[in-house]
């Protein structure tokens, strides 16, 4: 049987394609094979007749420009998968939806400018939740397929974990990237808020929208982060360990189990590895304060739909529907008060961060391994107070035992740290794979 996890390092494969080592149409038959190989039982991708044909052109027009080995940009002739949200020339968008593609259709995404500038070619759109929301697509986990990889970029962190492609777009408004990254054992990094333009994107929550990378490894994640993000300055990773803070309280007690006892031995080997920890009581409100990022979030996603639900109810998955539907029922008076108090949730988040001395939170990635079955998409809740307040987030694949399903420990900075929040990753990532 195929081995259905074969994740692929983004730095390896450009290296060798930039240095004239690997010739960008060799590598797209390999991408191609492996896609018709594995996509049948992952189903990471969307259905393109014709994909083959089409990479196949595509890589036979970058070797044609004829750009010299020390010349070719960044991101040269590496395939890269892009969330059903997002809108590319030549390829419809469907959002995991019913809806007609040509209601959804929409100008390029600045985010697939960048990575065609930067050298890459788009392997094709991969599966997501329905509008990116609640109800998940036919994308199966390729370390145990008849569990969930997650949602809503599902077939993102799919499509990299299963070695289709190094690279994958993805968007995250509550838990859509690092909880399938988790999930799948790859990294994914969910940068500021803001950090990515939106624009070509079909929103859901334009407050907390995010889009942001799976890859391999954080050096992958920070490659493509240099070419996709704006103003991206490198120099600003300084050197030294950053003092690691974890959240004590209410928040930490929806994780499982399974995922607090191996939280703590991520833990000792921090702190093995020289690492300053404290533990910070936070979230007291939690509940409340998680309510109050719901209603932002199921407010404008009830805007962002108006005019396709008003045409499409029935079109729409119930769960979906009902998203909607909650999100009509909340009023402007509400949204106002909760726009407030989320305001007043990224005051007390980062006041603590300063008060306490943290560079960086961390917590677990999910409240535990993928579950079984692909009708739910799995919990979001350990993302959502970082979500919330639009910092940027990293989910860092951990050691397992063999044939466990994967463990991630997710990373938070201060907002627009992102720079740092990855060059610390680095080191920690090469801890906690021990």
């Amino acid at each position: 049987m195929e081995d259905l996890v074969l994740p692929t390092s983004v730095a390896s494969v450009s290296e060798s394609l930039r240095a004239g080592e690997t010739d960008p149409k060799e590598y797209m038959e390999r991408t191609c094979a492996r896609i018709a190989r594995v996509d049948g039982t992952v189903q990471a991708f969307v259905a393109e007749p014709g994909r083959a044909d089409r990479l196949r052109d595509a890589a036979r027009e970058l070797s044609t420009r004829g750009a010299e080995p020390g010349e070719r940009p960044a991101l040269y002739g590496v395939p890269v998968g892009l969330k059903d949200i997002v809108h590319v020339n030549g390829l419809p968008t469907r959002a995991g939806s019913a809806l007609p593609p040509e209601v959804l259709r929409g100008e390029q995404a600045t985010v697939v400018d960048r990575l065609l500038r930067a050298g890459a070619l788009i392997a094709g759109k991969t599966v997501t939740s329905e509008f990116a929301v609640a109800a998940p697509g036919p994308t199966r986990n390729p370390h145990r397929p008849e569990h969930t990889p997650g949602g809503s970029s599902s077939g993102s962190a799919a499509a990299v974990a299963a070695g289709m492609v190094p690279l994958a777009i993805g968007t995250q408004t509550i838990g859509s990237l690092i909880r399938p990254a988790a999930y799948c054992g790859v990294v994914g990094f969910k940068p500021s808020h803001g950090r990515i333009p939106l624009d070509g994107v079909v929103p859901t929550s334009p407050t907390y929208d995010t889009l942001g990378t799976l890859t391999a490894k954080v050096a992958d994640a920070a490659l493509a982060a240099a070419c996709l993000c704006d103003d991206w300055q490198p120099a600003r990773a300084v050197p030294g360990r950053p003092v690691l803070g974890i959240p004590d309280g209410p928040y930490l007690g929806f994780a499982e189990p399974e995922a607090l006892a191996a939280f703590d031995e991520q833990v000792v080997a921090l702190r093995t590895a020289g690492y300053d920890v404290v533990r910070v009581p936070m979230f007291e409100d939690f509940e409340e304060d998680a309510f109050q990022l719901f209603v932002v979030n199921l407010y404008e996603l009830a805007r962002s739909h108006a005019e396709w639900f008003a045409r499409f109810e029935k079109l729409y998955d119930e769960r979906t529907a009902e998203a909607v539907r909650q999100g009509q029922s909340a009023g402007d008076s509400d949204y106002a008060k909760a726009l407030e108090q989320r305001d007043d949730f990224r005051d007390r988040l980062e006041a603590a961060t300063g008060r306490h001395g943290v560079d960086l939170w961390i917590t677990p990635s999910a409240t535990g391994p993928a579950p079984f079955g692909l009708d739910s998409a799995g919990d979001s809740v350990m993302s959502l107070p970082w979500s919330g307040a639009g910092l940027p987030c990293l989910s860092i694949p951990t050691a397992r035992p063999p044939a466990a399903l994967p463990l991630g420990l997710q990373c938070v900075a201060r907002f627009g740290d992102d720079e740092r929040l990855l060059s610390w990753a680095l080191e920690l990532e090469r801890v906690l794979s021990a």
